[in-house]
Order: structure tokens, then C-alpha cells, then sequence
């Protein structure tokens, strides 16, 4: 039995229970902003993948073939991220496509890494860089997971410059006051 493969499952599942309680039934309810923009936030950090490149970050004799595509992988999704957050938040023109291109980037990434570090052993190496495959890769996917659902279901129309200022939001703001009188 591998136990990291044992921890990688178990977080996930506790990410999906999570994700399962607090988030899906709301999506609904949600702008796809405010949920897409935590979930860039939180990827933001995948930069955090060079510590399989970096000195004392893994055993010797961890697999170049696993950490060097898991590295840049994950560095590139972090940079997706990046560029998507103004995008969401200013409802930019490209957001969509910006987020699209992340959540694909980062979501086979993540599938090509587990892959390879199963091929090549990389779990007996991990080392310090033991808690990403335990923790961090079980929350990158589930959050993948949700903004496929977001991209797929929720964020349709496309960006109105007018949603953020002026008569667009106006509007919001006495729809929600509309519907605090009503109950």
C-alpha cells in the first residue's frame, strides 16, 4: 500500500465533502467572479511546484522525469492564474477564454503528474515537498473540478462593461435590497 496514494484520495475525498456542503448548492445563487476569483487566487500559489526542483526539496533521487514537467507545470498554471485574475475582476472581455485556458492547462497538468510520479516512483523522494501531493493536489482538483462547473453551467453571457459600474450596478444593488424586504 503507498500511502501517499492512500493521503492523495483521502484529502480529495474531504475536498469534494467540502466543496459538496458549502459550495455546489450555492453555485446558483453565486456570480461566477465570486467564485472564480478565490479559485485563482488559491492557484496563484502553484508556483510553489519549484520546490521539486529546489535543493532539500525532495530525497535524492527523485525522478527528473516527474519533477521538472511537475515543476514548470504547475508554474505555467500559476501564471494562467495570474493573467485570468484582473480579467474575472475587471469581467474583462477575455476572462472566459483566460479562465478556460488555465482550468485546461492546470486540470492535465495535474493528471500528467500523478501519472508520472506513479510511473517513476517519485513518492519514496517526496521529502519535504510530501505534503503537495497529500494536501495541495487534492484541493487543486477539486477546485478545478467546480470551475469546469462554473465555465460549463454558470458563466454563459458574456461580459457586459456595464456590470460593474454604473446603471448594471445600481440595479444589483436594488434587486438585493428588493429581496431582503421580501422576506
Amino acid at each position: 500500500m503507498n500511502i501517499l496514494t492512500v493521503n492523495l484520495l483521502f484529502s480529495t475525498l474531504v475536498f469534494w465533502i467540502a466543496a459538496k456542503l458549502y459550495l455546489l448548492p450555492r453555485l446558483h445563487e453565486l456570480r461566477p467572479r465570486s467564485v472564480l476569483l478565490p479559485i485563482l487566487l488559491l492557484h496563484a500559489f502553484r508556483h510553489l511546484g519549484l520546490m521539486f526542483l529546489a535543493p532539500g526539496g525532495t530525497y535524492a533521487g527523485m525522478a527528473p522525469q516527474f519533477a521538472y514537467p511537475a515543476a514548470f507545470g504547475d508554474l505555467v498554471a500559476a501564471l494562467l492564474a495570474v493573467a485570468a485574475i484582473p480579467a474575472v475582476a475587471l469581467n474583462a472581455r477575455g476572462a472566459r477564454l483566460l479562465v478556460w485556458v488555465f482550468n485546461a492547462e492546470g486540470t492535465v497538468d495535474l493528471i500528467a503528474a500523478i501519472t508520472l510520479a506513479t510511473v517513476y516512483g517519485a513518492a519514496a523522494h517526496m521529502g519535504p515537498a510530501y505534503w503537495i501531493p497529500a494536501f495541495w493536489v487534492p484541493a487543486l482538483l477539486v477546485t478545478h473540478y467546480i470551475t469546469f462547473i462554473v465555465l460549463l453551467r454558470y458563466w454563459k453571457e458574456r461580459p457586459n462593461p456595464a456590470s460593474e459600474s454604473g446603471r448594471g450596478k445600481e440595479r444589483r444593488i436594488e434587486e438585493r435590497r428588493a429581496a431582503r424586504r421580501e422576506r
